[in-house]
């Protein structure tokens, strides 16, 4: 008896093992591979189910370093996160700022007067337009991305000219996103419906399998659908995506295909607000309070395919070939308020119509090498890209009666509004097209770029590869060309070229730390003076921008707990009109941005029960040369002193199927103005949820309920640009998930 009941207990056991390691290794894919046996008795099973779904992860620290090829937490001389699909899931996110919550060394706001995402990290820009996917730029859908079709949503902090190449859009200063499509690594048939307030319904779908000759061929299907009214009164939007990923793997062969669609729709949106000349900030509306219109809207389309090949050629050799494409249009009624009366809160706003049409082709190829010669190893990278987008687009302003506009004595193009009491105007009738508007149907071709780019590095190991050193340049040619919608014909042209370095160092003295270092360059499209009577040096064409980053950090890799600490220093330069005598000027490329900060995020499970996922940054973004001195010294406008993004989950042993999930997400003061007289207060939020997991027939069930700024607090989120984004209301979110 005693030795059946060992056998029983070793049975039980490895069958716990064994069903723990399959699900850890179906993270990947987010789905449990279940391996029954009948001397398991349901309630153990079903511990194990619950058990293994809770452990999967939601933050990596590896990542892919583009022209670096793929590196581990512990190796790699930057700072890099990883969010992964089961974040997405477990959080019900719908776009990637939703994802960034996570992360406090970025803040998302809104593009100018539309509903486009806009990334800020480390104190600058990252457009919407500037997102890869697998390395690849223009191929991401344009302004608003669901993060469903992904597998990781990686942020890499810091300049990356070398590591990704320029951003076609200019921005991607201080760190790049990129977006890892999802493969079929086994079996998964995923169903969720979700509910989020104040009437938005819909739900998604994730399914994959992987067939053929020892599952030489995987192919993974998903699909979103969501549609109704935000928190915010009259806010609607709709969205439908589709998204297939094809893979073959035999041998020294790996072939994908990714092809992805995405149709949003926002009305009725509340728009972001400037300042008058002469205005503070003002009183915070109720946090569900729309000043909008009921005729703005925004309507996206955007269809993208991604091919790409790896190749094994010889031993620790391997080559690799990408090429994408997306088709794009965007439709919109913008509006955005500015503000007049500080005390009253009146203002003016106005209407902006604009078709746009977007055609994007990128590739990339390269050779990866691994040799050694005498003590040192190499892994030596080299390899091209090319990038060529194509905007067509044209615009039309309002025409709005004087019933409307005379009280506020407004343009005939703008209307008489307010922050606290919107009135209701109806949709005007398009202005007098200007010239330089175009055709509203036959829209036409405004501008193109097409980028070059080629690049050589090697990382040098040493002591066993414990400290090693990465060289390496990237040479970018840059070709910009732009045309006049009235008379089709180019309007300025831009050729230039700069070569970006890389420098970067990584000491691991054991497998639990590393220290690293890395100089490295940011790079985007120098500016054109002025065509106009009174700049001297008219259509002078300057070379491109180089940002220069310096950072060190260090990194910890304990059990299932991940932290980095990085200090960092950024400059870049920017152009201003200098003064001569009388009314002539000079434009020059002689002003300076300098951000330095430090962050430190701390990710993972320090116990089987406990998960954190965040951390704080600390920002000092100045001016520090400016147009004769005037604003020498002065902070960067919309650039917080201080963030942090902090959240725990917790697992409570009398109720070991429900996780609880709470998170603060907290923002320093932000200057509105150059000058630093207009000042944003900081604001905290906090959000609280919980997950429930049970077992249906062996498959796991997951309920989800949480609220994201649970106090419902009405505060200006972001001042980045010069214009204040207030902050969601309450916002209530509700799923159930099925996996078989």
């Amino acid at each position: 008896t005693l030795t059946r009941g060992l056998a029983m207990r070793h049975a039980i056991a490895s069958l716990r093992r064994a069903v723990l390691c399959a699900l850890a290794a179906g993270t990947a894919v987010g789905t449990p591979a279940m391996a029954a046996d009948s001397s398991a008795k349901p309630q153990e099973l079903d511990e194990i189910i619950v058990t293994a779904q809770q452990a999967q992860k939601q933050v990596v620290s590896d990542g892919d370093l583009g022209a670096l090829g793929f590196k581990d937490a512990l190796s790699t001389p930057f700072n890099v996160s990883n969010y992964t699909a089961q974040l997405v899931l477990d959080q019900q996110s719908e776009t990637i700022g939703d994802v960034l919550d996570n992360d406090p060394t970025v803040r998302t706001t809104y593009g100018s007067g539309n509903q486009s995402e806009l990334f800020v990290i480390r104190g600058f820009a990252l457009f919407g337009d500037d997102v890869s996917i697998n390395g690849l730029y223009g191929v991401t859908p344009r302004q608003l991305v669901s993060p469903e079709l992904y597998e990781r949503v990686q942020v890499l902090n810091g300049a990356n000219a070398f590591l990704f190449g320029a951003a076609p859009g200019g921005s991607g200063i201080g760190g790049g996103i990129d977006l890892t499509p999802k493969r079929a690594e086994r079996s998964l048939y995923r169903a969720t419906l979700s509910y989020g307030a104040d009437s938005i319904l819909g739900g998604n779908f994730d399914v994959g399998t992987r067939f053929g000759a020892d599952d030489t061929v995987g192919l993974r299907v998903m699909g979103v659908y969501r549609k109704g009214d935000t928190a915010v009164d009259n806010d609607f939007r709709e969205v439908r995506v589709f998204g297939a990923g094809l893979d073959y793997r035999r041998g020294p062969v790996r072939l994908s295909l990714d092809v992805g669609y995405e149709d949003q729709r926002a009305e009725w949106t509340r728009p972001t607000v400037r300042l008058g000349t002469t205005v503070g900030v003002p009183k915070v509306p109720d946090a569900n309070v729309n000043y909008g219109q009921p005729w703005t809207f925004t309507k996206l389309q955007d269809l993208y395919a991604i091919g790409r090949g790896d190749f094994e050629l010889a031993e620790n050799v391997q080559a690799f070939v990408a090429v994408g494409m997306r088709d794009g249009t965007e439709d919109g009624d913008y509006s955005t308020i500015t503000m007049t009366n500080l005390a009253t809160g009146a203002g003016t706003a106005s209407r902006l119509y604009v078709p746009r049409e977007d055609e994007n082709k990128s590739g990339q190829a390269g050779l990866r090498a691994k040799l050694q010669t005498g003590a040192l190893t190499h892994q030596i990278n080299l390899g091209a890209s090319l990038n060529v987008t194509e905007n067509r687009n044209s615009f039309t302003f309002g025409a709005f009666p004087t019933t409307v506009r005379s009280a506020c004595g407004a343009a005939a193009t703008a209307f008489c509004t307010n922050l606290y009491a919107a009135p209701i105007v109806d949709r005007p009738p398009n202005s007098t097209l200007p010239s330089a508007g175009g055709s509203l149907t036959d829209l036409p071709k405004v501008a193109t770029s097409q980028f070059t780019s080629y690049y050589v590095s090697d990382t040098l190991g040493m002591l066993d590869d414990k400290l090693q050193f990465t060289v390496g340049a990237r040479h970018q040619q840059m070709m910009i060309k732009s045309w006049s919608r009235a008379t089709f014909l180019v309007t300025s042209r831009y050729d230039e070229s700069a070569t970006t370095p890389v420098v970067g160092a990584v000491y691991r003295p054991n497998e639990h730390f590393s220290f690293y270092a890395n100089r490295i360059e940011g790079l985007a499209q120098g500016p054109t003076a002025p065509n106009n009577a009174t700049t001297v040096n008219a259509g002078q064409i300057f070379p491109p921008f180089k940002s220069v980053q310096y950072e060190i950090g260090g990194k910890i890799a304990y059990r299932s707990l991940t932290g980095t600490l990085a200090l960092y220093q950024t400059k870049q330069p920017s152009a201003f009109s200098r003064p001569l005598t009388g009314t002539l000027v000079e434009f020059v490329v002689d002003g300076e941005q300098r951000n330095r900060g430090v962050e430190l995020t701390l990710n993972g499970e320090p116990t089987k029960d406990v998960r954190f996922i965040g951390g704080i940054a600390i920002n000092d973004a100045k001016l520090t040369r400016t147009l004769g001195g005037t604003n020498n010294g002065k902070r960067a406008i919309g650039v917080p002193n201080y963030q942090m993004n902090f959240g725990t989950e917790i697992v409570l042993p009398f109720l070991r199927a429900a996780t609880f999930t709470a998170r603060a997400v907290v923002t320093g003061p932000q200057m509105v103005n150059v000058t630093n007289t207009i000042e944003l207060p900081s604001w905290t939020r906090f959000d609280l949820g919980v997950r429930y997991v049970s077992v249906v027939n062996k498959h796991p069930l997951t309920f989800r309920v949480s609220a994201e700024n649970i106090t419902d607090k009405a505060f200006w989120y972001s001042a980045f640009g010069g214009y204040l984004l207030q902050g969601s209301p309450r916002t209530l979110k509700a799923s159930v998930t099925f996996e078989y």
